[in-house]
């Protein structure tokens, strides 16, 4: 993909400035579109004073046409007031592959989730294994100019089990394949534990390995574990768990993978050090593999932490959660916080359709467009000279998408979104407020300018695996 406007207007900046150029949108409009403290951040090497350069820049990026004018402020900001041609021009680019990246270096990605235990349906706690994994495969392949893959599978246990004439795992991994799918997770594979043992065998001989009180050890501490871990009981020749885990590494990365990451529970820190042990014991770059840690989700109704189901205990299942509050607010509020942080799921506010609901609240908003573009019987009027100030507002948050996106694909961290999301959102309805779009004299424009809106909203709503509505 081209660079976006906003980079392009960055890179101009940074040839004026002889450094990198980052912008920022002022908390305050009174002090311009954008802000950059490139003179700060130079003027000790330069050993001039900020001020100065950055009287310098504001010269020189007056001068741009993209440039309305430009001020110092402070020890040494400058901030810069952008033409409304530049946001038009800028508007126009925003479709639906807007955001997606590029790479230098394409690289095939693995991302391992939801380690279903066919003992039972799955439950709100791998929902969140799921959920946040499958958003970060997402970005990950948008980040990569790839559109995110459509479908995949489309489409008392214990007590029922036993009433059925069938193998109850092969039955649970089943139904555990039709949740998965119905929870809009797409997995290309699925590995046994069984399959995975199959190979120890033939990874055993390339690991540093010594025994002591009746147990085959792996030397895990000599490649950065905390201690060493215990691989087969020489006693019955049995495998423990790490045999398979290092099995496992080795079947990833032979598998082409130049990267490989694990989506693990909150009880398996001791992953991290392990598993970039095993890799490096097999003679691979242990930075290929990577692990993310997500925390534990509780359940809050009426106002307390609660069972969903007492019959089953405190255990809370996924289909119990998608009956409450549906799967877009499931999905929402999975990946709505960080994954080293707990969440609480408000059940009752996840069930609401109102505005105070942030996943009712963004998709109404991409509802709302969507009626708009069906009631426009024409379009009429030139982009106008002036902008209002709600008008500019919207278009310098749709400019942020890309920076987004690429941030949360580098950090994992799909929480991102769902929080850009939102203020999108409220800069659209701010502005739908306070202007009418069809029979207004800019209707052309301003029709454009919510086609993006909802085209914005909509890649948000899909990276996170929530659908954007047409009508609510």
């Amino acid at each position: 993909m081209p660079a976006s406007a906003l980079d392009r207007l960055a890179a101009r900046l940074s040839d004026l400035a002889g450094a990198p150029v980052a912008l920022e949108r002022p908390g305050d409009p009174v002090h311009g579109d954008y802000a950059t403290n490139v003179a700060l951040r130079t003027a000790p090497q330069q050993r001039r004073p900020p001020r100065e350069l950055a009287a310098e820049l504001a010269e020189r990026a007056a001068g741009l046409e993209e440039v309305e004018r430009a001020e110092v402020a402070g020890p040494g900001f400058v901030n810069l007031w952008v033409t409304a041609e530049w946001l038009a021009e800028a508007l126009s680019e925003i479709g639906p592959a807007y955001g997606a990246g590029a790479p230098e270096r394409r690289q095939r990605i693995q991302v391992e989730l939801i380690s279903a235990n066919p003992a039972g349906p799955l439950t709100v706690g791998s929902a969140r294994n799921g959920a946040y994994g499958d958003s970060v495969a997402r970005l990950l392949s948008h980040a990569g100019g790839e559109e995110p893959p459509e479908g995949g599978y489309q489409g008392e246990y214990i007590n029922e089990l036993a009433a059925l004439d069938v193998d109850p795992v092969e039955y649970m991994l089943e139904e555990i394949r039709k949740e998965v799918a119905e929870f809009r997770i797409a997995i290309d594979s699925w590995r046994h534990q069984g399959e995975i043992e199959q190979e120890v065998a033939g990874v055993l001989p390339d690991l540093d390995t010594y025994e002591a009180e009746g147990t085959i050890w792996a030397r895990t501490s000599a490649y950065g574990d905390d201690k060493d871990r215990p691989l087969i009981r020489s006693e019955d020749g049995s495998y423990l768990y790490y045999a398979a885990d290092v099995a496992y590494v080795r079947d990833k990365l032979e598998r082409g993978f130049d990267r490989a990451i694990y989506v693990l529970g909150a009880d398996h820190h001791g992953y991290v050090g392990r598993l970039k042990a095993a890799a490096a014991m097999l003679g691979y770059d242990p930075e290929r593999i990577e692990v993310l840690i997500y925390q534990l989700v509780h359940i809050v109704e009426g106002g307390e932490t609660k069972k969903i189901s007492k019959r089953r205990g405190d255990v809370v299942f996924l289909h119990e959660l998608i009956d409450k509050i549906g799967v877009d607010a499931t999905r929402w509020y999975l990946v709505s916080r960080g994954h080293d942080q707990p969440i609480d799921i408000d059940v009752d506010l996840a069930a609401e359709r109102t505005q105070k609901n942030p996943v009712y609240y963004v998709q109404y908003a991409h509802a709302r467009i969507a009626g708009i573009l069906r009631n426009a019987q024409g379009e009429r009027g030139d982009t106008p000279v002036a902008l209002e100030k709600e008008e500019r507002d919207l278009i310098k948050r749709l400019l942020e998408f890309p920076q987004v996106v690429a941030e949360a694909a580098e950090r994992r961290a799909p929480h991102a979104v769902p929080i850009y999301a939102i203020r999108v959102a409220d800069d659209f309805h701010r502005f739908y407020h306070e202007h009418r779009v069809v029979g207004s004299e800019t209707e052309a424009f301003r029709l454009g300018l919510v086609r993006a809106t909802q085209s914005v909203i909509a890649r948000c709503l899909d990276l996170i695996g929530v659908e954007a509505p047409e009508r609510m």
